[in-house]
């Protein structure tokens, strides 16, 4: 069977476009819930900083504890030592006063640990004592390494020879104060540094007989920098686990993301350089994330090239051969047409050179459309609309062409107000759904006999729109329901012309169909006998609101 040829359309003319440079626009931070490689990343890297602050915080808690504990102690122990002072070194009643010389002998007498160091004061802040004194310590420190001349002193803790007089000034300050602060009547206590740099606890207990304050004693802990040490050795096991869950993950994340990402690119670069048809990718569609999303969009994409590309070279084998034989008609013709001198045959064989190059213009015409039908189907988004007002647009223009007299044109086309659903709106294009039902329609006309009629029907079933073309021509051979969706199958009327139809319409119809998720499928109608009465075109279309995308190439009935 056969249709009419599909309606040349003049390319658009398109607007220039304007180069634009692109907009900076700020990322949109969110969590990413659907990701699950977005997760795995952000999990490990908070992971890794959780035990890195959680050790910080436990051994910053340990510290405090720890200094508080060395406070509690010494205050204890100074409390102690100030009561006997008190009680064994005062004399003078009403006006007490501190015996300096029993004062010293009590503190050389009392145990003093050597991690400590307890001096005693005045009521005016001289120094009456020094358990380093007393004990006949001398403060001594492991000199710096010698240095050849010219070398820079890099073991050294400054240039600045008056940075360690300096020192010396600001911890007695410190202690001065602390002392002041002691003769008011409070004890005191904290951190500070001593004259040999040092961090110390210190601890001023004031020495009181009733209410009068005759002194005070200062005890100092130097091992609050052996405290620190001991903290920073107890949070180097966190910081090694911190390091080593960051390892870890970075590993991870090189193996289970970069590497895979790696061979990916460089099967699309090996597919792109040797021309090949296929990708080879990691085994990693198996997966359930980003990648295993990626390498099956790949493959499929990949897949779908190669189809492309096959029905590309059918397409092409199929033109080469449709047109050589109109072709070698119009070479045989010319060839034959100077040794014709009756002007009669000569008149044929000029009506056989026109018919072929008609039929050719056709071929050029129909295949060019058929070309360009990807390209047009991505240009034009999909919208919604109503199918039945699309029909009504297709049915009226035949109706004004309709004439009686010689089909197709007096072939009228009608349709089923009756069966139409209201609102029967599909996501589609519409141009190119104009040009599936104006091609079914004109492949009706072309197999109905003189002042017949083509009738179009729509109907809504299961959430699908169903659109049928039905005309009372001789029906399909029953092996033909499929080859004639094929490019460029062609079977004709009796008594039509020769290349009258390109066998184009019905595999550009199917395609177009596909394309937007719905069907296509030929049938024929039968009468109570079980005699063929027709051919019936059936389309289905998913209705809006159900439509899901899908292209498969298709073929034609002409």
């Amino acid at each position: 069977m056969g249709s009419v040829k599909d309606q040349d359309r003049e390319p658009k003319d398109r607007p220039a476009r304007r180069l634009t440079w692109p907009q900076f626009s700020w990322p949109k931070f969110s969590w990413p819930r659907g990701s699950r490689l977005g997760r795995l990343i952000i999990g490990l890297n908070v992971l890794a900083l959780a035990i890195l602050l959680g050790g910080a915080l436990v051994l910053n808690e340990l510290r405090s504890g720890l200094i508080k504990a060395r406070i509690d102690s010494l205050t204890t122990q100074g409390e102690l030592i100030a009561n006997v002072i008190d009680l064994a070194a005062t004399v003078g009643d009403p006006e007490p006063k501190l015996e300096a010389d029993r004062a010293s002998d009590i503190l050389q007498g009392l145990f003093i640990p050597r991690s400590q160091r307890a001096r005693l004061f005045d009521a005016q802040g001289a120094q009456l004592a020094d358990s380093y004194v007393v004990a006949d310590r001398v403060e001594s420190r492991e000199l710096p390494p010698a240095r050849k001349p010219g070398q820079p002193d890099f073991g050294l803790p400054t240039r600045d020879p008056d940075a360690k007089p300096k020192a010396v000034e600001a911890a007695r300050e410190a202690l001065a104060a602390e002392i002041a602060q002691a003769r008011l009547g409070e004890p005191v206590a904290g951190t500070r540094r001593a004259e040999n740099g040092e961090r110390v606890v210190s601890v001023s207990i004031p020495i009181q007989h009733v209410r009068a304050v005759l002194g005070v004693l200062t005890l100092e802990a130097g091992d609050v920098d052996q405290i620190i040490s001991a903290e920073r050795k107890a949070l180097l096991p966190f910081a090694l686990i911190a390091v080593a869950t960051t390892l870890i993950s970075s590993f991870l994340l090189n193996r289970l993301i970069a590497q895979p990402v790696l061979r990916m690119a460089r099967a699309a670069d090996h597919v792109r350089l040797e021309g090949a048809r296929a990708i080879s990718l990691p085994d990693i569609s198996g997966r359930n994330d980003e990648l295993g999303d990626l390498s099956r969009a790949l493959e499929e994409m990949t897949d779908s090239m190669s189809e492309r590309m096959d029905a590309i070279e059918r397409f092409a084998a199929d033109v080469a051969h449709e047109i050589k034989n109109p072709l070698t008609s119009i070479r045989s013709a010319i060839e034959t047409l100077d040794l014709v001198s009756d002007p009669a045959a000569r008149a044929r064989l000029l009506g056989i050179l026109q018919q072929d190059v008609s039929r050719l213009d056709r071929l050029v015409t129909d295949i060019s459309n058929a070309s360009r039908l990807d390209a047009e189907l991505s240009r034009e988004a999909p919208r919604p609309f109503e199918l039945n007002l699309l029909l009504h647009e297709v049915i009226n223009l035949y109706d004004a062409q309709w004439r009686p007299g010689e089909a197709p044109g007096s072939v009228r086309v009608t349709f089923d107000e009756k069966m139409a659903p209201q609102h029967a709106r599909v996501m589609a294009r519409e141009t190119p759904m104009g040009q599936v039902f104006r091609n079914l329609v004109d492949n009706a006309r072309s197999f109905s006999a003189a002042d017949g009629e083509v009738r179009v029907a729509l109907v809504r079933d299961h959430g699908r729109l169903i659109v049928t073309v039905d005309d009372d021509g001789p029906g399909i051979p029953k092996e033909n329901l499929e080859t004639i969706f094929e490019r460029f199958y062609t079977s004709r009327p009796k008594g039509k012309a020769f290349g009258g139809n390109s066998g184009l319409g019905l595999s550009i119809a199917r395609q177009i169909v596909e394309a937007h998720g719905g069907a296509m499928r030929a049938e024929n109608r039968q009468n109570d006998a079980g005699q063929v009465v027709g051919a019936r075109f059936r389309v289905e279309l998913p209705e809006a609101g159900n439509h899901h995308h899908g292209h498969h190439p298709g073929g034609a009935r002409e």
